[in-house]
């Protein structure tokens, strides 16, 4: 008996030093978001369940909110103050130029599709540019269409004209400055209290952010421009310190399973149940509107729109990139995949 129990004493440490060896990784990841926004309840918490199964457990994550503002993302991870999070470029102004390509009005079809080009684009043309150095590019992605919402009543075009409107920086700003809003730059996280406070008029968001931040409540008009005014970029970034401490082969299954364009398909199809169910409840809504502009207005901000690509991709080509080749690589991409 006492050597029995001898045996299974050492198989006992045998066991525990390799569940010790194999306890879960969890990643600290930083969310500037309100809790129940569809990037902390769809994107990132869907980026933990993919990671947790590509790796058999091995890595996990915990999402936490208010380490840093919005603009400050990037450099947290830098500074090895989280191990992930989720930045806009629009906030960093001058910071990012290459992308502001997905941003650009005159795409067809919906943000999954939008996401899985903005990674092929970005490997194809935008690596390049080495714009996320200093961490390691998990994932891309871009919201849907981007439209006006506004607490006055739109009906053409011409209305928007002088209309106080949050703008997110990047592209949005270009159009908003084509179409004559005055531009107010604010977190998105701060639009419900600056639309209700009057400080602005209007909002340049995509439909799904109407319930993200109540704009049912303070922005009660919707003037829809089909395709969109714009979009907005997002990247997940990550660690590159920490991601080389993990041991090669969870590294490897991250790589091949999750990150890249695994991870941007599923994100570009959390924002497209995100404005799929907000313009349901927009629609429920009896004291709210949605205008589609008329094929007149259709046509002059066509005009607005390739002005804003012709400056964008002029500024593109200057940092060394083929511009209009990649470009050309989203508008294709993109037509092939609304044509299913």
């Amino acid at each position: 008996m006492t050597r029995i129990a001898r045996l299974l004493a050492s198989a006992a440490v045998v066991v525990c030093t390799a569940a010790a060896a194999h306890a879960a990784e969890t990643l600290t990841i930083s969310s500037w978001l309100p809790p129940t926004h569809p990037i902390n309840t769809g994107m990132l918490e869907g980026l933990v369940k993919m990671m947790e199964e590509a790796t058999d457990g091995q890595v996990t994550g915990e999402i936490k909110l208010g380490l840093a503002p919005p603009p400050a993302q990037m450099d947290l991870v830098m500074d090895g103050a989280a191990d992930m999070t989720i930045i806009f470029h629009g906030y960093q102004p001058g910071r990012f130029i290459g992308t502001q390509l997905i941003e650009l009005p005159g795409y067809p079809g919906n943000a999954e599709a939008a996401s899985v080009a903005y990674w092929h684009v970005q490997k194809a043309f935008l690596d390049k540019l080495d714009e996320h150095r200093g961490v390691k590019l998990v994932a891309l992605t871009t919201h849907g269409p981007g439209q006006i919402h506004s607490s006055k009543e739109i009906n053409t075009l011409a209305d928007l004209s002088g209309l106080k409107t949050r703008l997110g920086g990047g592209v949005s700003a270009e159009v908003g400055a084509e179409l004559g809003l005055v531009g107010i730059q604010v977190p998105a996280p701060k639009v419900y209290e600056t639309l209700a406070s009057g400080a602005a008029d209007a909002v340049a968001i995509n439909m799904g952010e109407r319930t993200s931040f109540k704009l049912n409540e303070v922005a009660k008009n919707v003037y829809e421009m089909p395709g969109g005014f714009y979009r907005g970029s997002f990247a997940v970034l990550m660690s590159q310190e920490r991601f080389d401490s993990l041991p090669e082969d969870v590294q490897k299954a991250l790589d091949e399973k999750v990150f890249g364009e695994t991870a941007s398909r599923m994100m570009g199809a959390v924002w497209d149940q995100s404005d799929a169910d907000a313009r349901a409840a927009t629609e429920a809504a009896a004291d709210n509107k949605i205008v589609t502009a008329s094929a007149e207005d259709q046509a002059a901000f066509a005009e607005m729109a390739a002005r804003v690509r012709e400056k964008v991709l002029a500024q593109i080509s200057a940092a060394g990139i083929d511009a209009q080749a990649a470009y050309d690589m989203v508008m294709t991409e993109m037509t092939a995949a609304a044509g299913n």
